[in-house]
């Protein structure tokens, strides 16, 4: 029983793109899917941050692919699932994490701000489906994992642009279902809650740009009290249910959105 469980969670010899790979959510969700086997093909315009990355990957003893890349340029996201394909001649797991943030009211919207975010948040993801369904069409196989948000069901002042892309990325996961699953490709969506990463805490910083840390020791404050759990969630958490998805435990979910967000948001 316990090694038959074992086999539903494990990625052993699979590989498993990661769109900004670099920071963050992307970086702890490469982790995760190494320690459970896979070899992750790390993809970010932060150089540095992959490397970073790359050499946790390595302390967890895996390997890495280190694959700099645009999300927003669609032959870039090309090449990323070329060279992916190229190490095996599949590619097992796709997840599009890469995103951006603005604050701004819809008044105030800056176009250059409009298409930027509209290019990594949206049309990057698109691409990334669009890249992992052709590799993965001819095997059969596969598992695209999106991710989105809270905020795409609760609408924030200011994050209007945000919540926009987050939402139209879970209906894009929908279609992307119907269309591959007759190619026993899975597609599903991953939209956290809180978590203390560098883009969530935007809020506790200064001037500067550091860390006050009376500001970040009332948000968690705040945060925590949010949830009916009473806590906050880590990167890891977020990273593990994107394991689930990547793996054969969850072979009977897609098109589905997966909500770790401590019970903050129950649509």
């Amino acid at each position: 029983m316990q090694e038959n469980l074992a086999q539903a969670f494990t990625l052993d010899g699979r590989i498993a793109v990661v769109t900004g790979a670099a920071s963050g959510l992307g970086r702890e969700t490469a982790v995760v899917l190494a320690e459970a086997g896979a070899t992750p093909v790390l993809c970010d315009v932060n150089e540095a941050g992959l490397g970073e990355t790359a050499a946790q990957v390595q302390r967890v003893g895996a390997k890495a692919i280190v694959c700099p890349a645009d999300v927003a340029d669609r032959g870039a996201v090309e090449m990323v699932a070329d060279k992916a394909a190229a190490l095996s001649g599949r590619v097992d797991i796709w997840v599009n994490v890469a995103g951006i943030l603005v604050n701004r009211p819809v008044i105030e919207a800056i176009d250059e701000e409009v298409d930027r975010m509209l290019a990594i948040n949206l049309k990057g993801v698109y691409w990334g489906c669009a890249a992992a369904g052709r590799v993965m069409c001819p095997n059969r196989s596969g598992s695209i994992i999106n991710f989105s948000s809270s905020g795409a069901d609760n609408p924030v002042p200011g994050l209007s642009l945000y919540s926009m892309t987050k939402a139209a990325v879970n209906m894009l996961t929908r279609t992307v279902a119907k269309e591959f699953g007759a190619y026993g490709i899975r597609a599903n969506t991953v939209a956290p809650g809180w978590v203390e990463t560098a883009m969530g805490t935007h809020g506790f910083r200064d001037e500067t740009g550091a860390i006050d840390s009376d500001k970040r020791e009332e948000g968690m404050r705040l945060r925590a009290g949010a949830s009916p759990l009473g806590i906050v969630g880590t990167p890891r958490d977020i990273a593990l249910a994107v394991l689930y998805l990547a793996s054969d435990a969850s072979r009977f979910v897609t098109g589905q959105i997966l909500r770790p967000n401590g019970g903050v948001s129950m649509p």
